[in-house]
């Protein structure tokens, strides 16, 4: 700004300083209105998901922990109907993590083969199986920070595990929950961090785990990734995508 001022009367120092301060204020009050904005947004679509997914909850079937951390890790590039098939042999036949740490990893790979990408699923749960027995009794940690140091483990997965296993809350940022999103305009941002960061922001609390579940349902059923039924879409009100290319 000193630089702009060099050369200027004291008349026009006063001025422009004003006019700054002005346009400083004019900014805080648009970034303040679209905060507001997007909070309102965000307390409809809430309410309305509600309304037409009572009973979103995790489609991953497991009994504990460790259960769920095996079937997310299997998940990935996979639908998770192929792994509650997958699953119940699965868990009967390894039933700890210790069990996991100690079968060749040939014959784990044989055992998920079904789910894809067998080879590197099979050596990260051998590993982060060994780590757990090794370091925690056997037992998933309820801890962010350790579960993502695991082999394998991002925070999709890890935010999972303490969010259904544990009812810590936290935001899963899939492909259909950072597609609903962006649609929706509540993230602009296309790095699942940056979307969770975002919806942490504007989805209360409370609401983080079932509103994920909320929104992939949504996304599978409705908002599809190829041809969303924008005509039949609860939120098309509310939906940036729908105002662009709605019918």
């Amino acid at each position: 700004m000193e630089k702009l001022l060099r050369g200027k009367t004291v008349k026009d120092r006063i001025f422009f300083k004003k006019e700054s301060l002005k346009m400083s204020r004019n900014e805080k009050n648009k970034a303040a209105n679209a905060g507001a904005h997007l909070d309102r947004k965000a307390r409809a679509i809430v309410a309305i998901l509600d309304r037409h997914y009572p009973d979103a909850r995790c489609s991953l079937e497991f009994r504990n922990p460790l259960q769920l951390l095996i079937a997310t890790i299997l998940s990935a590039q996979c639908t998770d109907e192929r792994v509650n098939m997958v699953a119940p042999g699965l868990f009967e036949k390894y039933p700890t993590a210790k069990a996991y740490a100690e079968t060749p990893q040939e014959e784990l790979e044989a055992d998920i083969r079904s789910t894809g990408f067998y080879r590197n699923k099979a050596k990260n749960i051998i590993a982060a199986c060994a780590i757990l027995d090794r370091e925690h009794g056997g037992e998933v940690p309820a801890d962010l920070d350790v579960l993502v140091k695991l082999p394998g483990i991002g925070r999709k997965t890890a935010n999972v595990v303490l969010g259904n296993a544990f009812g810590i809350p936290g935001v899963v940022v899939d492909t259909h929950v950072a597609r609903v999103s962006n649609r929706l305009g509540l993230s602009a941002n296309k790095d699942p961090e940056k979307i969770e960061r975002d919806l942490m922001e504007v989805v209360p609390r409370e609401k983080w785990v079932v509103f994920c579940h909320q929104l992939i349902q949504h996304g599978r059923a409705v908002c599809q990734a190829r041809k969303p039924k924008i005509t039949v879409c609860p939120l098309r009100e509310h939906c940036d995508y729908a105002a662009e290319h709605g019918e």
